[in-house]
């Protein structure tokens, strides 16, 4: 792996039974940087992420994160990576029984022997860098969609990780809180030096402030670029998804009979 790789993905192949979801796949993302990973619905984006942090196995091919090749390692391998990484879920997913304070403070004690007075610093610490500190007594069902966000990026950055990734985060949010969590994305991935892996959909907010782009389609990599690079494309299904044009590749109906067919009595 080169120095500057902090994941790399080598034609990587994996599927459900009969449905082939990723036929060969090569991706690189390197230290501080932004990447997005972006395509249709139902593309294989979020199983990329499940990849690389270890909960699957691909059918072949593989994934190598800080030098490890992910599938060969044991149950306390696994786990040392995943010590590396921060995960912000699709909608957050806080522990609803849990204040902000603990929902925050839960990754530094499941992966640290640290005494409770330095787990109080490094949580207000991490709430104030997402402006939320005042806030860490709420309980998940007392915050708004943003702030339950930024919580969830609180937590996602609490063990300083190396690779923060991202499913979905700007999924369901007004524009304002759109732009916080575009803002804090940016922000904390150059004040840590990590590597963003960004999954979704959300052109706009993602072409103003990723690094590097990578299209997934027919389980492959259809296209990559910088943003200025893709905005310029002239490959159909970029274009398509790009422009959020209607016809393209990507086709309005799902494949059926002729319609008089279906029809007949």
């Amino acid at each position: 792996m080169q120095k500057d790789l902090i994941v790399s993905i080598k034609d990587l192949a994996f599927g459900y039974a009969e449905r082939q979801i990723h036929k060969k796949i090569n991706m690189n993302f390197h230290r501080g940087k932004v990447v997005a990973i972006m395509g249709g619905s139902g593309c294989g984006k979020t199983t990329i992420l499940r990849l690389i942090g270890g909960q699957i196995k691909p059918t072949s091919g593989h994934v190598e994160v800080d030098g490890q090749i992910v599938h060969e390692q044991g149950r306390k391998g696994i786990y040392e990576l995943r010590r590396k990484m921060g995960m912000l879920f699709q909608h957050g997913a806080l522990f609803s029984d849990l204040s902000v304070f603990e929902n925050v403070a839960f990754p530094i004690r499941e992966h640290t022997n640290l005494s409770e007075e330095i787990i109080k610093d490094l949580v207000l610490m991490k709430l104030n860098a997402v402006g939320l500190r005042g806030a860490n007594q709420l309980m998940p069902t007392e915050l708004s969609g943003g702030m339950a966000r930024r919580v969830a990026l609180a937590r996602a950055v609490a063990l300083d990780p190396d690779i923060i990734m991202y499913d979905e985060p700007f999924a369901g949010l007004d524009p304002i809180s759109m732009g916080v969590i575009c803002d804090l994305i940016r922000t904390l991935n150059d004040a840590l030096g990590a590597t963003s892996i960004i999954v979704t959909h959300d052109v706009t907010e993602t072409f103003a402030f990723a690094d590097y782009i990578y299209f997934i389609a027919d389980g492959i990599v259809a296209a990559e670029g910088s943003p200025s690079d893709l905005k310029k494309s002239q490959l159909p299904f970029v274009k398509q998804f790009v422009h959020s044009q209607k016809d393209g590749p990507v086709p309005f109906h799902y494949q059926a009979n002729d319609y008089s067919q279906d029809l007949r009595l």
